[in-house]
């Protein structure tokens, strides 16, 4: 039987893309989901990943080789590619999506290709949207610039049905924290605690949605930090996780820091984890449809500026420090993005479904959202405080450096940093907070 939200969000679907296709100049739509592609030299690829333009329509379904023809007025029909095949599993025929599809099977490509340049072949305003275009499709337009920036731009406001695969996606990512916690208070090293939070969690290292951050000590100052130390460090300060989970291919994304029990200089830098935790919630309740992200990005670093002169790290007032920039050395990527089924989530910088650019303000060139606040979007808010050696330099040698107490900096940094990540729903009134409701139910 299919889920009632589900029949809505395709309902949803086929009322965008008719308007897309039309703004676009376009009768008709091929979406591929994509293919595998080898390594270099190799008979492996890497996890195979749909086009979110196909998995929108079949949300987490395994189908590499698939196609959708997508016309306004007639069910959606799907070519669906299942090989006999004894080397790998099969994908299975969808059967959760009741009636919503004309479904073709095809167990050979070459057939399945001829179906789709049929297809192609019944209006010259076929538009075709996936990775590397096949040039038999005759009549086709490969990714059409503007019928992207419609589908794009719409994609941010996600459906009742798209919310709830990323609040599941939220409690598995959430039970995966709790554990990755407890595996730090017990002294494990970044490798255990990666392992812990998968088994926790329930995903493999190919279900998450991004490789997961998990940084002791100064590991935590480096942004995206890709390794997984397998002993645990001799003096355990600080832990930072960023770690998300999937479900039916939605995303979550969440990070957290800790610091460890009897750390030297613990207090201080516990201190700044709350002061910072407590910043980012206020900033959260301030979210109103209208508001402008670019102006809750800079209430972030104003927010950093009363943080680090209230904790002693700056020797002036927090309007100098928003002023004169400085606050962007503790704090140097964007406050937050769009997510849904790409965790950095397209359409950010759009002005307009047109295609409009709107890019981040050349003070915040790592901001990846500029646009206004609306009901449905889902976007992050994940401010940081960080100590990087790279960025204090730079500081250091600048007119800024009477600015800041480096023998308290110096202190700290062996702590790496902070940031402090929730995903959040945009209503009529304010925000639903996925991260904070799964947290609070102690999944």
């Amino acid at each position: 039987m299919q889920d009632p939200d589900y029949a809505l969000h395709l309902q949803t679907l086929n009322t965008r893309w008719t308007h897309a296709l039309e703004a676009a100049g376009f009768e008709s739509v091929i979406v591929a989901a994509g293919a595998p592609r080898n390594y270099f030299l190799d008979d492996q690829s890497p996890p195979f990943r749909g086009n979110p333009h196909f998995t929108q329509w079949l949300p987490g379904q395994d189908s590499p080789h698939s196609a959708l023809l997508i016309r306004p007025g007639e069910r959606p029909r799907l070519y669906f590619f299942q090989p006999a095949d004894y080397w790998h599993q099969p994908p299975e025929t969808p059967t959760w999506n009741g009636d919503a599809f004309e479904i073709l099977l095809f167990d050979d490509l070459a057939q399945l290709d001829q179906a789709l340049r049929a297809a192609a072949a019944t209006s010259n305003r076929t538009a075709f949207v996936g990775e590397d275009p096949p040039p038999h499709l005759v009549g086709a337009t490969g990714n059409p610039p503007r019928l992207l920036s419609e589908l794009h731009y719409v994609r941010a406001r996600k459906t009742a049905f798209e919310v709830a695969c990323m609040a599941r996606a939220t409690e598995r990512a959430v039970r995966g924290h709790v554990a990755a916690r407890s595996a730090f208070e017990e002294g494990a090293s970044e490798f255990a605690i990666h392992l812990r939070y998968l088994i926790a969690a329930g995903q493999t290292s190919e279900d998450l949605p991004y490789p997961s951050i998990v940084a002791q000590n100064a590991h935590a100052g480096v942004l995206h930090y890709q390794h997984y130390d397998r002993q645990p460090p001799a003096c355990r300060r600080s832990f930072l996780i960023d770690a998300g989970a999937t479900f039916r291919g939605y995303a979550a994304d969440i990070t957290r820091t800790y610091t460890a029990t009897g750390a030297p200089d613990g207090d201080r830098f516990d201190a700044l984890v709350q002061a910072l935790d407590a910043a980012q919630q206020t900033l959260i309740r301030s979210i109103r449809p209208g508001a402008d992200y670019v102006t809750l990005h800079e209430s972030a670093h104003r927010a950093i500026a009363d943080i680090l002169v209230d904790q002693g790290l700056l020797r002036c007032t927090a309007e100098q420090a928003f002023e004169t920039g400085l606050t962007r050395t503790f704090l140097p990527h964007g406050l937050g993005h769009l997510i849904g089924l790409q965790t950095h989530d397209v359409g950010g910088l759009q002005a307009a479904p047109d295609g409009t650019p709107r890019p981040p303000p050349a003070a915040y060139p790592a901001l990846r959202l500029t646009r206004p606040v609306e009901v449905d979007q889902v976007f992050t808010i994940e401010p940081g405080l960080y100590f990087i050696p790279q960025l204090l330099t730079e500081a250091a040698d600048s007119g800024q450096r009477r600015l800041i107490d480096w023998d308290l900096v110096q202190r700290l940094a062996p702590f790496g940093g902070i940031r402090i990540e929730d995903n959040v729903v945009v209503t009529g009134t304010g925000v639903r907070n996925l991260t904070r409701e799964a947290f609070g139910r102690d999944v």
